[in-house]
């Protein structure tokens, strides 16, 4: 696997990776993560292709998951520390 874009931001890291003719877009967010895969071939013009799916709408969907997952964790965390 290796690293062909990095986009940080302030709401979140997006990283990029290339293996076995997929593109894996990886999201970070502390230390909870979202990993979208998607065939090299579907893509038109390569990673370029990729920074044009990227598109401010699905960034903001994909922070809010990471509150939902967050919400969820911590829930879940709760039941069991008691």
């Amino acid at each position: 696997m290796r690293v062909v874009a990095e986009l940080p931001r302030p709401d979140c890291k997006i990283t990029i990776f290339s293996m076995n003719m997929k593109f894996i877009i990886k999201f970070e967010q502390g230390n909870l993560e979202q990993t979208f895969k998607v065939a090299e071939l579907d893509i038109t013009g390569g990673v370029n292709g990729i920074f044009q799916i990227l598109d401010e709408d699905f960034i903001s969907r994909v922070v809010q998951n990471f509150g939902i997952m967050r919400d969820n964790f911590q829930m879940t965390w709760s039941k069991h520390e008691a």
